[in-house]
């Protein structure tokens, strides 16, 4: 007995900890449950303000707060994950702020071209099942690189390079180029958001050989860099305009081709459309005077042929003043009579 006096002894204490849900007031307070305000009206007891300040502030904040709990939980409630939650109405009051209301943040490139084609992301899973470790491995974090680490312990190195290169260093430094590159992308996309123009930049510093486009670039950029920007310079045999990516913006005064805008989905199907019919209809045209032009020369072609296959008839004449033409036929030879056309083989004579 003396054990469970002594539980409840300690329960009645605790308890007198606590103050009682419900409070009087002599005016009843105004509520805004959409932004957790409430106003009291009520006068101030200026003799315990006084008295003894934070006291009676602590407990007017006390007895306030109870009651607006006291309002939110007279609203529907439901249960969301094992949890009752509160649907809070819309607010009434307009509160102030301290600074301006953020704008949207502007689109990157890919942003503005998946837009335009429809483009929507889709979710990833955070966990994919890798088929050489045979478990379920994260798709970014520590233990991603910790299973990579754990995969990749041997790394061939290709046919086509030193056999003493180091694969684990060349892997380092190309994750580095490409954070160094998603970086880049990221202070030119904001810079591109804020309207800032973006210095020009050189060819890339790099420790091995450079390329035939790098240094075509090089040469155009060189020879672009007089007052004339390259006009009078001269040229070399077999040579070749720099192209590619950041020419026209390496050489002053270079013209770049506008680039058509993004068509919308609805706009680049009519296109293909109105494309496949111009095929499927497409009759040739004609011009009247060019063929007419052709058949009376392809007619003059087949005269002038037909002349020089007809062979002149032999014995033919002419009189002063008739142009009747009269022909004699060769008589043909008979027995015992030579043919000059046919050779015979005779006797050789010396």
């Amino acid at each position: 007995m003396d054990i469970v006096n002594e539980i409840l002894l300690n329960e009645q204490k605790k308890a007198e900890k606590y103050k009682p849900i419900t409070v009087d007031k002599h005016l009843d307070l105004e509520f805004d449950v959409g932004t957790l305000l409430a106003f009291d009206s009520n006068d101030v007891d200026t003799k315990l303000l006084k008295s003894d300040k934070d006291v009676y502030l602590q407990s007017l904040t006390r007895d306030n707060t109870q009651l607006l709990l006291n309002k939110i939980w007279e609203l529907p409630t439901e249960r969301i994950d094992e949890a009752i939650v509160v649907r809070l109405p819309l607010p009434t009051t307009v509160l102030p702020r301290a600074k301006p209301v953020p704008k949207p943040r502007p689109l990157t490139k890919w942003q503005e071209f998946a837009k335009a084609k429809g483009i929507t992301k889709k979710k990833k899973d955070k966990l994919q099942w890798d088929e050489q470790l045979q478990k379920w491995v994260p798709l970014y974090g520590f233990r991603k690189a910790a299973a990579e680490k754990e995969k990749n312990w041997l790394i061939e190195v290709p046919q086509n390079m030193d056999p003493m290169t180091d694969m684990y260093e060349k892997k380092a430094s190309e994750k580095s180029e490409k954070v160094a590159k998603n970086e880049l992308q990221r202070l030119k996309n904001i810079a591109r958001a804020r309207k800032v123009k973006i210095p020009r930049v050189g060819l890339p510093v790099t420790s091995d050989k450079a390329s035939a486009t790098q240094l075509a670039t090089a040469a155009t950029v060189a020879k672009a860099s007089t007052a004339s920007l390259g006009k009078f310079q001269d040229k070399l045999p077999k040579e070749k305009e720099a192209r590619g990516k950041g020419v026209h913006e390496l050489i002053p005064g270079k013209e770049r081709k506008r680039r058509a805008p993004i068509p919308t989905p609805q706009a680049e199907r009519e296109n293909n459309l109105n494309l496949l019919d111009t095929i499927l209809n497409k009759r040739p045209k004609i011009d009247m005077d060019k063929a007419v032009a052709k058949h009376i020369h392809n007619e003059q072609a087949m005269r002038s042929e037909e002349k020089k296959n007809l062979k002149p008839s032999k014995g033919k004449r002419k009189g002063k003043g008739n142009s009747t033409n009269f022909s004699a036929k060769k008589p043909k030879a008979g027995r015992g009579q030579r043919n000059p056309s046919k050779k015979t083989p005779g006797r050789k004579r010396r």
